[in-house]
C-alpha cells in the first residue's frame, strides 16, 4: 500500500471528515415519525432557516402541517422540544444531547431547509489518515491498482444513472454530502423508497451520533448545469425528482461501535440504508416509481478474482472536483484486508475524492443484469483508489430490517 493518508469520502462546510461500520447484531434505526416543518423564507440557504408547524393531530384549513400529539410526546421523550428543533435547536450538538443508539434515529422534516444554496455549499468533511492506522493489515490485500480517471456522466443523469443521486446531511462540522444509489425494496416490488449509502453519512461512530436532516436528492444537477449556470439555478434544477426525507434509516452495530474519523476503523461494515419520504407528499408515487428505476443488491457476490469490472458513481466534491457533476470508474477490483477478523473489501482504482462516499459500485449479476455489490467508503487522500465493503450476511440484515419495518404500508 501507498504510504500516505486515507480519507473518508463525504463532504462538510467548514471541516473535514466522515466514514463508517455493522454485525450480526443489528443496528436499527428507529425513525420515531416523519414531521413536516414548514419553512419560512431565510434568504439564501441560510442553516439558521426557519420552520412553521401547527400543534395538532390532522391538516388545518390554512393548509399547514399539523404534527399529532402522540408524535410530540415520542420525541420529546428523546428531550427534544419540536418547536424548538424547527427554530434551530437541531444545532446543538452537545454530547448529551447528541442522539447516538441505534433506536434514536429522529428526522424531521423541514421543508425548505436544502434550498439550491444550501445545497451547492454543501461540501465533504474529508478526514484523512495516516498508513499506520491500517498496521493491522492482515489477510489477502492485492498490489495497489493504477489509478483510473474518472468520466463524467452524460446528461442527463436520469437518462443515464437514473438510480444515482446525492444525501444531503448536517453534522457538527457543518453541511456536508455524499453519494447514494436508489435499491429494490422486496417488500415493495416496483414501488422502493429505499436508498443504499455509507454508514458514515448518516452516523459519526463510536465518538459521535446520528447526523440531521438527512435527505436524498436522486439526479442532482441532472443536465450538468457549470458553476456559473448554478449560480442561478433553481430547485427544479438541482433537484427535478424532488427531495426526499429519511424517515427511517439503519447501519451497522459494528460501524456505531468502531467507525471514526480516521480510514479503517469499521470500513469492512461501512454501509446504510435509509428509507425516504418525499418532503412536499408527493402525488403518491414512491421513489422507484419518481425515478423509474431501482438496483437489486447481491448479498452473494462472487470472489474478487471471479469478478470482471465493477463500475462506481458519485458526486465527488473535493479538490480537483466541485460535487456538482456525476463521474464513474469502471475498473477490475482487487482486494483490501484491513483486519484478518473482518470480511476483506474491494478496491479499485479511481480518482473519485470526497463526497462521493456511499455511491454505488455495480457489477454485472449471475443473470446478466447489473446489481449493487458495494458502496464507496475509504480512499487516499490524493486519489487514486477507493475501497468499499464487500456485502454480506451483516448488509442483508440490515437492508432485510428496514424493508420489513414498512411492509403492508
Amino acid at each position: 500500500m501507498r504510504s500516505e493518508p486515507l480519507s473518508l469520502t463525504a463532504r462538510g462546510e467548514g471541516g473535514r471528515g466522515a466514514r463508517r461500520g455493522s454485525s450480526p447484531a443489528l443496528a436499527t434505526l428507529a425513525v420515531l415519525s416523519v414531521l413536516a416543518l414548514t419553512a419560512t423564507g431565510c434568504g439564501s440557504g441560510d442553516p439558521d432557516a426557519n420552520a412553521q408547524a401547527s400543534a395538532s393531530a390532522a391538516s388545518e384549513g390554512d393548509g399547514k402541517i399539523t404534527i399529532p400529539d402522540d408524535i410530540r410526546d415520542r420525541l420529546k421523550e428523546h428531550g427534544i422540544d419540536v418547536d424548538k428543533w424547527k427554530n434551530g435547536a437541531w444545532k446543538n450538538w452537545d454530547r448529551d444531547d447528541w442522539l447516538r443508539e441505534a433506536q434514536d434515529y429522529i428526522n424531521p422534516i423541514i421543508e425548505g431547509l436544502w434550498d439550491p444554496e444550501r445545497m451547492r455549499d454543501a461540501e465533504d468533511p474529508d478526514r484523512g489518515v495516516q498508513e499506520n492506522d491500517l498496521s493491522g493489515d492482515q489477510g489477502v490485500t492485492d498490489p495497489e491498482p493504477a489509478p483510473v480517471d474518472a468520466k463524467a456522466v452524460s446528461p442527463t443523469y436520469h437518462d443515464n444513472v437514473p438510480v444515482a443521486g446525492k444525501v444531503f446531511f448536517d453534522s457538527p462540522e457543518g453541511t456536508m454530502v455524499c453519494s447514494a444509489t436508489v435499491v429494490e425494496d422486496p417488500a415493495h416490488p416496483g414501488r422502493s423508497n429505499m436508498v443504499w449509502t455509507a454508514g458514515h453519512c448518516v452516523h459519526a461512530g463510536k465518538n459521535g451520533g446520528w447526523y440531521r436532516n438527512i435527505a436524498f436528492v436522486p439526479s442532482y444537477n441532472d443536465q450538468a448545469l457549470s458553476a456559473e449556470e448554478l449560480a442561478s439555478a433553481t430547485e427544479d434544477d438541482l433537484a427535478p425528482y424532488g427531495v426526499w426525507w429519511a424517515d427511517w434509516a439503519r447501519t451497522s452495530d459494528q460501524w456505531i461501535a468502531q467507525g471514526g474519523p480516521t480510514g479503517g476503523d469499521g470500513a469492512p461494515y461501512d454501509f446504510a440504508v435509509i428509507h425516504v419520504t418525499p418532503e412536499e407528499g408527493g402525488a403518491g408515487k414512491s421513489l422507484e416509481e419518481t425515478v423509474g428505476s431501482a438496483l437489486p443488491v447481491n448479498f452473494a457476490a462472487p470472489a474478487v478474482p471471479r469478478v470482471e469490472t465493477i463500475t462506481a458513481s458519485g458526486y465527488p466534491a473535493a479538490a480537483p472536483f466541485d460535487g456538482e457533476t456525476l463521474y464513474q470508474c469502471q475498473d477490475r477490483p482487487g482486494r483490501l484486508s484491513i483486519n484478518a477478523s473482518d470480511p476483506t473489501m474491494y478496491r479499485i482504482g479511481c480518482t473519485m475524492t470526497g463526497g462521493s462516499s456511499g455511491g454505488g459500485w455495480v457489477a454485472t449479476g449471475a443473470d446478466g443484469a447489473p446489481a449493487l455489490v458495494s458502496n464507496t467508503s475509504i480512499g487516499p487522500v490524493n486519489a487514486g483508489w477507493l475501497a468499499g465493503p464487500r456485502l454480506g450476511e451483516v448488509a442483508e440484515g440490515v437492508y432485510e430490517s428496514v424493508s420489513r419495518r414498512f411492509a403492508g404500508r
